[in-house]
């Protein structure tokens, strides 16, 4: 029997019990459990929340109580934390992972995280315009590319500021 015809007759006896565990979407039904934290702090510590908002690897996503297991690389931009009094806090992140848990557990590791609203726009823009210098100039390869990981740095965070 060729392998296509027994995997397709296999899958045509699937126990029942497996058919019933179906995931649909999260349903904003109970609390999350957050814990954010870098190297040297805790943001939040078992923290019961509505929602969080990620910027992941793969696109901005909002996480529910009973969101599907999964680990998620960050890139630079916002956290968004909603807490049941539909309070939203944010923080500018500069990377890191976002682990899922089951039993409605998300645990955020970051490197750094600041206040969204502790930057100013000004310095923002003043520095980006130098790092997009930096990388464009006549520096070593590794200057420029240190200069271009400032530069996608300051980018996020500038349209993390623009959507404040």
């Amino acid at each position: 029997m060729s392998a296509l015809r027994l995997l397709s007759s296999t899958s045509r006896r699937v126990p029942s019990a497996f058919l019933q565990h179906k995931r649909g979407y999260a349903e904003a039904v109970g609390k999350l459990n957050l814990s954010l934290v870098l190297p040297h702090q805790a943001i939040f510590t078992s923290a019961d929340v509505v929602q969080v908002n990620i910027s992941a690897a793969t696109g901005d996503m909002g996480i529910l109580a009973n969101h599907v297991p999964s680990i998620e690389p960050l890139r630079p931009g916002v956290v968004e934390v909603i807490d049941s009094s539909n309070a939203s806090k944010k923080w500018f992140v500069s990377g890191g992972f976002a682990n899922v848990h089951p039993g409605n557990k998300l645990t955020i590791n970051v490197v750094e995280a600041a206040p969204l609203d502790s930057f100013s726009p000004e310095a923002v823009r003043s520095n980006l315009q130098e790092a997009l210098k930096v990388a464009a100039g006549n520096g070593t390869e590794e200057e420029k590319l240190e200069a271009r990981v400032e530069a996608d740095v300051y980018e996020a965070l500038q349209h993390a500021l623009g959507s404040k």
